[in-house]
This record gives C-alpha cells, structure tokens and sequence, in this order.
C-alpha cells in the first residue's frame, strides 16, 4: 500500500465503502513467518501451521455406544429369544470372538467382539437365572445396531484439521484424539498499543472528583487491549504519549523495531494537535481512509520503518493502524476492521477473513425512521419475544450502548427501519471470539 502526499488535499476524497477498504487491507497482507510448537492442551484459539493428518481411524475399532449385550443379529430372529453370556467386555478390553448362539455382556465403549454385528441395550433385555446365566431378549435388533464403526469419526490418513484453521476447544480435542500432544501454530502477532491525546488519563491515577476541566479516563486502551488478547497477539502496553510529535515519533519508533503492528486510538485526524498521521508519514507510509460506516469513519493504515540494527525484523517495516478515538467508533472499527486484519496476520485464510461475519435475519423491533448515507451498524440487543431492541443513544461516545448491546445491526446506506422488518444481525460472539 502506497504511503499518501504529505499534504493535505484541498478537496474531500469520496468515502470508501467497508468492504473496499477491507478488501484493500487484507490482498496484500503477508501472514506471520513465525512458527512455533505448542503443547496441543496450550493450543486453543491459536492458528494451525500444518495440516494435521490422522494416523489413525478414529475410532480404532467398532464398538459399542450403549451398555448392553453384544449378540449375532441372525440369532435373534423374534423377541423373547434366550441366550447364554458368554464373556463380560469393559472398555479397553479386547473380547474374544462371540460363539454362535451366545452374548456378551459389553459396556459403552468397549470393542466389538468379533462376529457380533449388533447391540442389544441393557434396558430391552432381562436377566435370567438358572443352570446357566443369560438373558431374554425383548427386541429383535437390526445389523449395526448401537454399534460406532470404525473410522467413523476419522479416518487414517484424512487431513482432519487442515493449516490456517484457529483452533477452538473442540478441534483442540480432536487433535488430541489422534494422538497429537503437541501442534506446530504460527507465532502470536505482537502488537504494540498506545493512545495519544492530553486530555486522557488513567483510572486511578486521578480520581473523579480531582479530574480537570476537558480530561477524560482513556477507556479505549481498556477494551482494545483485552481486545488483542483475545485474538491471541502478544500486547505491550505503551500508555498515552502525549500531543507532542517529538514523543509520537519516539514512541512509534520504539514500537516498531519490536512488534509486528502499532495500534493507536485518537490523532488521525488532520488538527493541530494530531500527530499520529504527520509521524507515522515521516517514518513510513500512511493511507488515511475515510470510509462510509456509522460509527467510525476515520480510519489509517500504514508502515513505519524499523532500524538498520533491530533484530530480526530490521527491514521488514512494522504494521500501523489507527482508530478514531471515540469509543464507540474504536469499538466497532476494531472488531470489522482490526479483528480481520489480525487473523489473516496469523495465517487464516484470505477468503475467511474477507467474510469474518456473518450474519443472521432477525425481526426488528424498533423503528429507525431517519436513513444515514453511510452504512450503520447499530447496538441492538435480543429480547425475550424473539425481535431485536435498539439501545436509544446511538451516538459514537456513548460506549453504555457496546456494553448494552449483544450484537450490531449491519443496516446498509440510505435504508430506513420499521418495527416488524426483517434485518441482518450479527452477534457480538461472533466477533469478540
């Protein structure tokens, strides 16, 4: 991506749709060289470097899904029959093959014996006493009954969790399954965070009662950094620089020797006191992206340059994004904008991170009588009778909606809601996962 002119245009650029500035930060996004081998239990929410392959069939044999009685379908012609038990099978035992006109007695997840075909469970038999211990069969089973079949779940040689795959508690349990104690994923993205602005300050730092006309508690660099951490990156919180290009220069070449992204919130606009774009150009390259969404507009990707000396990594620039600096704004453009950019950083494929939402068609109600020109996304919640309730403040500042809300309305440009219509929801689940 080419850096822009230092200047500032005389006249607006046209606002970028979403899609077209998602499109044009992921095409030539380079994933993460790094490659790391984790043990497989660490390995949830990480991405595959490798495809897993099966060594196995899974399960390794056929075996029983119910206690019960292990028998020859072909012995059991009508209910009432009796048959003789012939040998007991507990899971992790291996039986020896099945008499003819004989059961065994067999317990959930213990191997078939060989010649029987069918699983009779304990509930439709009844014990019977006498000279010889057996049991009256009440039903008359079909072949495969109750029986899980070898490779059912996986077979040998299958690519059961294939490279680029971000691992979720259950595929972490299927690697396991095939006998994998460790995985080779890519390495965690090691992003650097900071905010600027002098009106910011820290919780506990001031309280409340002492803060100064104009200053506000930097709640962004809260939620961005669990955020971050969600997505598996390795965060190092630099704090607030304040609105000086002398300290944002330093902070961003400090941070880009040693990290792979710079993420900042506020100073990406073009006043006086933002320093972020007129830095970041100095040092790198800078697109500063107007894009046609509510809430978040302002939007700036970017490199900065590392030094000739630093590790590794010297001359391979360092990944920059900034984010508007209301919350709100911040909130969102992180979770369509960064999320996405973070997973094809560690190596999901481009396809996945391009659709990296997907939304549902749920009942609106709410009115929304007044259409925006750009593309909404709206902080709704679900109710109890299956629609969708809107948070009333609706403004970029007022972050009660994000906590308020369980998912976001994606309402596209210049389109009015009324109560009862049918709109695309999209669960905040989905996206803070």
């Amino acid at each position: 991506m080419t850096g822009m002119n230092a200047s500032i245009p005389r006249t607006r650029s046209p606002l970028m749709a979403l899609d077209q500035a998602l499109s044009a930060l992921l095409r030539e996004l380079v994933p993460l060289p790094a490659v790391e081998t984790v043990a497989t239990i660490d390995a949830d929410g990480r991405v595959l470097a490798e495809d897993l392959v099966s060594p196995l069939h899974v399960p390794p044999q056929d075996n029983t899904s119910m206690d019960g009685y292990a028998v020859r379908s072909a012995d059991v012609t009508a209910p009432g029959v009796v048959l003789p038990v012939s040998q007991r099978i507990a899971a992790g035992h291996a039986g020896m093959p099945l008499l003819p006109g004989t059961c065994a007695r067999i317990f959930t997840g213990a191997p078939m014996p060989p010649g029987a075909d069918a699983v009779v469970m304990q509930e439709d038999t009844r014990e019977v006493g006498g000279d010889i211990h057996g049991v009256h069969i009440d039903v008359v089973p079909q072949p495969g009954q109750w029986v899980r079949r070898a490779g059912e779940d996986v077979s040998l040689g299958a690519v059961v969790l294939a490279r680029g795959v971000r691992l979720s508690p259950a595929s972490v349990g299927l690697a396991a399954g095939m006998g994998r104690a460790r995985v080779q994923v890519v390495g965690r993205p090691r992003v650097a965070l900071f905010s600027t602005g002098d009106e910011l300050v820290m919780p506990g730092e001031v309280a409340p009662e002492d803060m100064v006309a104009g200053a506000i508690y930097n709640s962004n660099r809260f939620f961005l950094r669990r955020l971050l951490e969600r997505l598996g990156c390795e965060v190092s919180d630099l704090g607030i620089v304040p609105d000086r290009r002398e300290a944002t220069l330093a902070a961003l070449r400090t941070a880009a020797d040693h990290h792979d992204l710079i993420l900042t919130s506020g100073g990406v606009s073009v006043g006086e006191e933002d320093h972020i774009k007129p830095a970041v150009q100095q040092l790198g390259t800078l697109d500063l992206w107007q894009i046609a969404m509510k809430p978040g507009k302002p939007f700036a990707y970017g490199t900065v340059r590392r030094d000739a000396g630093a590790g590794t990594d010297a001359g391979q620039p360092c990944h920059f994004i900034g984010l508007p600096g209301n919350p709100v704004s911040s909130f969102v453009t992180f979770l369509l904008l960064v999320r996405p950019f973070l997973l094809r950083l560690q190596g999901v494929p481009l396809a996945g991170c391009l659709h990296a939402w997907r939304p549902i068609r749920m009942r609106a109600d709410f009115d929304l009588p007044r259409a925006d020109k750009r593309r909404e996304f709206l902080r709704v919640r679900r109710n109890s009778e299956g629609g969708l309730d809107l948070f009333p403040n609706q403004t970029s500042g007022v972050l009660t909606s994000a906590s308020w809300a369980d998912g976001l309305v994606d309402n596209p440009a210049g389109t009015t809601i009324a109560r009862g219509d049918l709109v695309d929801y999209i669960a905040l689940s989905e996206l803070l996962t």
